[in-house]
């Protein structure tokens, strides 16, 4: 539901602030990365990373970094529904075929039917009325790039599975989102990323502090709970949150299609919620 936020908040610095996707995302990972380190010094720990997870560490940092630079560039060659369609709905299925080859997860009909419903529920809440773009090759770019996000959060949703079962949550996503954010920080020297920041500063940390940092710390010690699969629907709440607010705030069309996607959504995550038969 934070992460529903930021589309949002998005609206609003690009509105008033001129704000570029890219250096958003660069501000966002930098922000997450310094408080997380910080955290997993005071309340993690410190940053003890198991041997066996610090490559998994650099490769997590790359996926999230990947993901930030392939998602927003895709939003702007094919448009928010598109994008977003092929990079949130694509990456539960990714993510569940992933866990079954790798992490040797069982899918059980309760976790199949959930996807269904989030996949199909998600894409009605995303297309809704909206007419598809024209088949240009901007549009396919844009739809490699958004492909290209989907792959990169599938992965690192996978690889976090993977490594917290030796490295503990806290110390395993600070370090991830300060690779991430190394790798990002060179796209702070684009022109005008100083006036942007300037101009939208409190909405950049809250972007940073409580929909990156705070989500994501709350979103990895629970996928050490959860099957990666189960966590990777669950985020599924992101657009029916994002929609909801898009209707509140800037008197966005539901539509009759948007309605039934959400009542979908509500149904796979309460089917999360129950438990399988003994």
């Amino acid at each position: 539901m934070s992460w529903g936020t930021t589309g949002s908040v998005t609206a609003v610095l690009v509105r008033d602030a001129g704000a570029t996707a890219l250096v958003i995302g660069a501000v966002r990972m930098i922000v997450a990365g310094l408080l997380l380190l910080g955290a997993a010094a005071s309340v993690g720990g410190g940053l003890r990373i198991h041997p066996a997870d610090r490559w998994r560490c650099v490769v997590l940092g790359g996926c999230m970094a990947a993901f930030q630079v392939t998602y927003f560039s895709a939003v702007t060659l094919t448009g928010i529904a598109i994008a977003a369609l092929i990079a949130i709905c694509g990456a539960p299925l990714l993510i569940t075929g992933l866990a079954t080859f790798l992490l040797g997860e069982r899918l059980t009909p309760r976790v199949m039917g959930a996807l269904a419903l989030g996949v199909v529920g998600t894409a009605l809440l995303i297309v809704g009325p909206r007419a598809a773009d024209d088949v240009s090759r901007r549009f396919l770019a844009g739809v490699l790039l958004a492909l290209g996000a989907s792959v990169s959060y599938a992965l690192y949703v996978v690889l976090a599975k993977a490594s917290l079962a030796r490295t503990a949550p806290l110390p395993l996503a600070a370090v991830n989102f300060a690779a991430a954010a190394l790798l990002l920080s060179p796209l702070l020297g684009a022109p005008d990323a100083g006036r942007q920041i300037a101009l939208g500063w409190p909405w950049l940390l809250y972007l940073g502090a409580v929909t990156t940092a705070g989500a994501y710390a709350a979103y990895t010690i629970g996928l050490r709970e959860v099957p990666a699969s189960v966590a990777g629907i669950a985020s599924l709440a992101e657009p029916l949150t994002a929609t909801v607010l898009g209707v509140v705030l800037f008197g966005e069309q539901l539509g009759a299609a948007g309605v039934l996607g959400g009542l979908l959504l509500f149904a796979a995550i309460g089917l999360l919620a129950t438990r399988d038969p003994a």
